[in-house]
Protein backbone atom coordinates (compact mmCIF):
# COMPACT_ATOMS: atom_id res chain seq x y z
CA UNK A 1 0.00 0.00 0.00
CA UNK A 2 1.04 3.56 -0.41
CA UNK A 3 1.81 5.48 2.34
CA UNK A 4 2.08 9.22 2.75
CA UNK A 5 4.61 10.34 5.38
CA UNK A 6 4.35 13.74 6.25
CA UNK A 7 6.19 15.97 8.30
CA UNK A 8 4.18 19.43 7.87
CA UNK A 9 5.53 22.79 8.12
CA UNK A 10 8.38 22.09 11.22
CA UNK A 11 9.71 25.53 12.40
CA UNK A 12 13.43 26.15 12.21
CA UNK A 13 15.56 28.89 13.00
CA UNK A 14 18.60 28.89 10.42
CA UNK A 15 20.77 31.07 8.55
CA UNK A 16 20.18 31.10 4.71
CA UNK A 17 20.06 33.49 2.19
CA UNK A 18 21.66 35.78 -0.43
CA UNK A 19 22.57 38.77 2.12
CA UNK A 20 25.12 38.62 4.16
CA UNK A 21 23.24 40.35 7.24
CA UNK A 22 20.88 37.10 6.54
CA UNK A 23 23.81 34.89 7.36
CA UNK A 24 24.16 37.17 10.96
CA UNK A 25 20.43 37.65 11.90
CA UNK A 26 19.30 34.64 10.52
CA UNK A 27 15.51 33.65 10.04
CA UNK A 28 12.40 31.43 11.18
CA UNK A 29 11.92 28.39 8.34
CA UNK A 30 8.87 26.29 7.74
CA UNK A 31 10.04 23.02 6.33
CA UNK A 32 7.59 20.65 4.85
CA UNK A 33 9.15 17.00 3.62
CA UNK A 34 6.23 14.44 2.29
CA UNK A 35 7.68 11.45 1.70
CA UNK A 36 6.03 7.97 -0.57
CA UNK A 37 6.63 4.86 1.03
CA UNK A 38 5.38 1.35 -0.60
CA UNK A 39 4.45 -0.56 3.06
CA UNK A 40 2.78 -4.47 2.47
CA UNK A 41 -0.17 -4.95 4.23
CA UNK A 42 1.52 -7.20 6.94
CA UNK A 43 3.55 -4.69 7.88
CA UNK A 44 0.85 -1.86 8.68
CA UNK A 45 -1.15 -4.46 10.31
CA UNK A 46 1.74 -5.77 12.46
CA UNK A 47 1.99 -2.34 14.26
CA UNK A 48 6.05 -2.53 14.08
CA UNK A 49 8.50 0.81 13.69
CA UNK A 50 11.04 -1.66 11.73
CA UNK A 51 8.57 -1.86 8.93
CA UNK A 52 8.11 2.19 7.74
CA UNK A 53 9.96 5.30 8.39
CA UNK A 54 9.82 7.30 11.26
CA UNK A 55 8.81 11.15 10.83
CA UNK A 56 11.28 11.30 13.46
CA UNK A 57 13.98 10.98 11.31
CA UNK A 58 12.99 12.87 8.64
CA UNK A 59 12.67 15.64 11.19
CA UNK A 60 16.48 14.74 12.04
CA UNK A 61 17.15 14.87 8.47
CA UNK A 62 15.68 18.57 8.51
CA UNK A 63 16.87 19.74 11.40
CA UNK A 64 20.81 18.58 10.09
CA UNK A 65 20.09 20.06 6.65
CA UNK A 66 19.09 23.50 8.12
CA UNK A 67 22.04 23.90 10.25
CA UNK A 68 24.25 24.26 7.45
CA UNK A 69 23.91 27.59 5.71
CA UNK A 70 23.39 28.26 2.09
CA UNK A 71 22.00 30.96 -0.23
CA UNK A 72 19.15 29.37 -1.63
CA UNK A 73 16.57 27.95 0.04
CA UNK A 74 16.55 26.22 -3.30
CA UNK A 75 19.42 24.35 -2.56
CA UNK A 76 18.45 23.52 1.64
CA UNK A 77 14.99 22.05 0.01
CA UNK A 78 17.04 19.62 -2.36
CA UNK A 79 19.82 18.88 0.19
CA UNK A 80 16.59 17.50 2.87
CA UNK A 81 15.48 15.69 -0.50
CA UNK A 82 18.52 14.21 -1.43
CA UNK A 83 19.31 13.34 2.77
CA UNK A 84 15.41 12.04 3.16
CA UNK A 85 16.12 9.80 -0.12
CA UNK A 86 19.60 8.33 0.88
CA UNK A 87 18.86 7.94 4.54
CA UNK A 88 15.70 6.15 4.22
CA UNK A 89 15.87 3.39 1.80
CA UNK A 90 12.19 2.82 1.85
CA UNK A 91 11.28 6.75 0.57
CA UNK A 92 10.18 6.12 -3.06
CA UNK A 93 9.33 9.38 -3.63
CA UNK A 94 9.05 12.63 -1.64
CA UNK A 95 8.74 16.62 -1.86
CA UNK A 96 9.90 18.98 -0.38
CA UNK A 97 9.08 22.72 0.74
CA UNK A 98 11.36 25.41 2.41
CA UNK A 99 9.56 28.39 3.68
CA UNK A 100 11.26 31.80 4.62
CA UNK A 101 9.15 33.01 7.08
CA UNK A 102 9.10 36.92 6.47
CA UNK A 103 11.90 37.25 4.12
CA UNK A 104 13.85 41.15 4.20
CA UNK A 105 12.41 42.26 0.75
CA UNK A 106 12.17 46.15 1.07
CA UNK A 107 8.54 47.46 0.83
CA UNK A 108 7.46 44.24 0.99
CA UNK A 109 5.05 42.54 3.49
CA UNK A 110 4.56 38.93 2.60
CA UNK A 111 4.35 35.97 5.07
CA UNK A 112 6.87 33.70 3.41
CA UNK A 113 8.59 32.68 0.42
CA UNK A 114 9.08 29.08 -0.53
CA UNK A 115 10.41 26.66 -2.68
CA UNK A 116 9.00 22.76 -3.55
CA UNK A 117 11.25 20.04 -4.74
CA UNK A 118 9.86 16.77 -6.03
CA UNK A 119 12.50 13.63 -5.79
CA UNK A 120 10.96 11.15 -8.18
Amino acid sequence: MNVEIKVDRLKVFARHGVLPQERVVGNDFEVTVTAMVDMPEDVLASDDLAGTVSYAGIVDVIRREMAEPSQLIEHVAWRIGRAVMMDHTAVESCRVTVAKLLPPIPSAQIKSASVTIAFP
